[in-house]
């Protein structure tokens, strides 16, 4: 690749080996790499370490979605969802397990996949994209089993909320809907940017984020943040960022939240910013937290640049990985 592509690379997904000593990252161009955390978080450790150990073309488009299950890794594309075995990845053999395409309408139109999410009460994949729908496929048969119909545009994110067998996603339209995954009907509709105190016109209705944790779902976009109880279906905290956030998630008594500006936010649950932390890319698109190893415990952060930040400790950034 030259300096030219690696100048406007960015990085999209990341996506932890289960056993915890790998990442795997998914760039604009379709690539997907795999980084060794063991090797570079050695104290023996040189630049060479922080490059990847295997570098693969996976998909046509950007890879926007990476997602690891107890022995697969799958990564989503233009269209198609792939599975590869960690196994063989770690062994640096790239090949595709399957391949699978949801049904769409027309056969002309790829849209892309922006988000998957595993549901594991029924061993199902959600896939949410760029045909306003979000598609269930059966992990175990190989079949595409459900469509959950009523965004009127495309999907950005979906979340699973296991304990209440439903499925959350949110999109374009500004609509955050809780579906339940049982029936693949929807049970509620929130429509983010209708509440003034989440409302931000100026940066458009889209929500781009959503993750849950028992009785509680963070969502952000062009709204601000916000955390919302389930129950009740309303906002208890908004979070003070400017731009738009692009992934957030709970960790332990905080929230942290990656978006435009090259810092991971640090928010505490009653909505005050506790830090922001610098980053190398200017913007972010995707934060990750490794907690498949205790040994190779990191936080790691990739957008608008071939680096991928990682975090021994989260208040400062220790390193980078590079494309």
């Amino acid at each position: 690749m030259g300096p030219v592509e690696l100048l406007h690379m960015s990085v999209f997904s990341q996506s932890f080996s289960p056993c915890g000593r790998f990442l795997a990252a998914g760039n604009n161009y379709g690539e997907i790499a795999l980084f060794s955390l063991s090797a570079a978080l050695s104290p023996e450790a040189t630049g060479l370490n922080q490059k990847p150990v295997l570098t693969f073309t996976a998909h046509e488009g950007p890879v926007f979605s990476l997602l690891s299950t107890d022995c697969h890794l799958l990564s989503a594309g233009n269209g198609e969802v792939s599975a590869w075995s960690w196994a063989e990845l770690t062994k640096k053999n790239a090949k595709p397990l399957w391949t699978k395409r949801p049904n769409y309408k027309s056969s002309l139109e790829i849209p892309e996949i922006n988000s998957m999410a595993v549901n594991p009460s029924d061993n199902s994949l959600v896939i949410g994209g760029g045909d306003n729908n979000v598609h269930i496929l059966d992990l175990e048969h190989g079949a595409f089993k459900l469509v959950l119909q009523g965004h009127s545009d495309y999907i950005h994110c979906v979340s699973v909320r296991e304990r209440e067998a439903e499925i959350l996603s949110g999109g374009e339209d500004g609509a955050v809907r809780i579906w339940d995954s049982r029936t693949g009907q929807s049970v509620h509709c929130i429509e983010v940017y209708k509440y003034k105190t989440c409302a931000r016109p100026q940066y458009g209705k889209w929500i781009s984020c959503v993750t849950t944790d028992s009785d509680w779902m963070l969502c952000g976009g062009g709204p601000s943040l916000s955390l919302w109880h389930l129950r009740s279906l309303s906002p208890t905290s908004i979070f003070p960022l400017t731009g738009c956030q692009r992934q957030a998630t709970f960790y332990q008594d905080m929230i942290l939240a990656v978006g435009e500006g090259s810092f991971v936010s640090h928010c505490l649950l009653g909505g005050e910013v506790k830090a922001q932390i610098p980053c190398m890319p200017q913007s972010l698109n995707t934060l990750q937290l490794n907690t498949n190893s205790t040994e190779h415990r990191v936080l790691t952060a990739g957008g608008s640049s071939s680096h991928i930040d990682v975090f021994t400790n989260l208040s400062y950034r220790a390193f980078s990985l590079s494309f």
